[in-house]
């Protein structure tokens, strides 16, 4: 059969609320034209984020019913930690509320003034935990991930040359850590091969520099590794995976991602030494090491998603479904980030609104349309988000995982579509205010 289906069915169902193109007029300018402000009961099709918004499977549930809530020692933690410790191998497994947690308990032991910390992308989150320490975050893409309309494969790597350049620059003992972005979030969501990490990977060890991954998309990558590279179509996505973990010195993992839980993160090392300093600020700012500021519950349901992102009928359908959303618009004009990516779509705002120039943020611009023409929420990522940083005018669109169904997706095609054939009405926006830090969160704007 050439007919991919969603390798489950709707056993519990939320109603959506419609609004009008007036009503949604009026909430965007209550919110300042900031998606992030608008109450979640106004939005249709919520694609601003894959995190913390998948649904829960029945297996996930029942594993909650047994959730231990003891404040120490809990048996929901070392449900947690076997599971952790046979997909990734590493010794210490350190629950944290969220990924953001993660980020920051590595960062602040591990940076100071002075450090550079590269990566293939650094997410706003984990910039953010770098900079506050002080220390500089150093994106090194791959040359070929600057043409959002270029084919490749694996476009979410690491430059290795530019990494080792990096290194001769500052010296081994100015960079704590070097971080790979799996699969490459703010790079259009695309994918980093084997072949990439192993050469990062034997970067690091050859200069006796930790080496992480942010593994919030890692099955994802796995599947794609599995898809795309030589030699790795007879693996198990699990298989691949675990010989991702195995080539690092430790990661950083939201939960919300890629095992399906509403709240959740993983610190892991093996490092004792390092582990315990983590330990110890985690005590200070999280809570006990075996709960990490989760309840039992959560914990559990982590352990059982981490089992069953690893599914291969669910892995091809989620890459095939995502897809899907990007062919139908792309084919039609719409300018993507080429090819797919696994979670998400990213259209090129940049190119799909050249009137609208970057300081007038054109991906805003597009999302605020988007919303008021059909209540479907996305999110920029490009010179609101990141500034300076940015590389591209990105709206990306990302899909939560088990929650849509095609009918879903095919309205989203419609909407872009119709808003694709009026581009040339949309108008830029200035920001009015914002916060120091993670402005696109909080900030808001004016239409010019």
């Amino acid at each position: 059969m050439q007919t991919i289906i969603e390798p489950f069915r709707i056993k519990s169902v939320e109603p959506l609320r419609r609004t009008t193109p007036e009503e949604r007029a009026k909430y965007l300018e209550q919110a300042g034209y900031n998606l992030f402000l608008l109450r979640a009961d106004d939005i249709l099709i919520d694609l601003l984020t894959d995190s913390g918004t998948s649904a829960m499977s029945t297996g996930q549930w029942a594993a909650m019913m047994r959730g231990d809530e003891s404040y120490a020692g809990s048996a929901s933690y070392f449900r947690l930690k076997t599971t952790v410790e046979d997909l990734t191998g590493f010794q210490h497994v350190i629950p944290t509320h969220q990924g953001r947690a993660a980020e920051r308990i590595l960062f602040s032991v591990l940076c100071k003034p002075g450090h550079v910390v590269p990566n293939n992308t650094h997410f706003d989150t984990t910039r953010a935990n770098i900079e506050f320490t002080g220390a500089e975050a150093r994106d090194l893409p791959l040359a070929s991930s600057a043409d959002t309309q270029s084919t490749g494969p694996f476009k979410g790597g690491m430059d290795v040359e530019a990494l080792e350049r990096l290194i001769e620059e500052c010296g081994p003992e100015r960079i704590p850590l070097i971080m790979l972005t799996v699969t490459n979030n703010s790079g259009g969501g695309q994918p980093v091969s084997m072949a990439n990490i192993e050469a990062v990977s034997g970067v690091a060890r050859r200069h006796g520099i930790r080496f992480y991954l942010d593994a919030c998309r890692f099955a994802e990558n796995a599947w794609f590794i599995r898809e795309r590279e030589e030699g790795y179509a007879d693996w198990t996505p699990k298989q691949i995976a675990q010989k991702m973990f195995s080539l690092a010195d430790g990661c950083t993992f939201s939960a919300k991602k890629d095992a399906f839980a509403n709240i959740g993160g993983l610190l892991c090392t093996n490092d004792p030494a390092l582990a315990q300093q983590e330990k110890d600020l985690l005590i200070l700012t999280e809570g006990f090491p075996t709960y990490g500021g989760l309840a039992g519950r959560d914990l559990d349901a982590i352990a059982v998603g981490l089992q069953e992102i690893l599914e291969p009928d669910y892995l091809e359908y989620r890459i095939a479904s995502t897809g899907y959303l990007g062919r139908h618009i792309a084919d039609h004009g719409v300018p993507i980030v080429e090819p797919p990516g696994g979670h998400a779509i990213y259209i090129d705002a940049g190119r799909m609104l050249p009137h609208i120039p970057t300081g007038e943020f054109p991906a805003q611009s597009l999302a605020v349309e988007l919303y008021r023409h059909a209540g479907i929420r996305g999110v920029e990522i490009g010179s609101v988000m990141f500034g300076e940083h940015a590389r591209y005018e990105l709206l990306r669109l990302a899909i939560p995982r088990r929650v849509y169904t095609q009918s879903h997706i095919d309205y989203v095609v419609e909407a872009i579509l119709e808003v694709n054939e009026r581009k040339n009405e949309l108008r830029g926006y200035e920001i009015t205010q914002q916060p120091e830090f993670l402005r696109h969160f909080s900030c808001r704007f004016r239409p010019l």
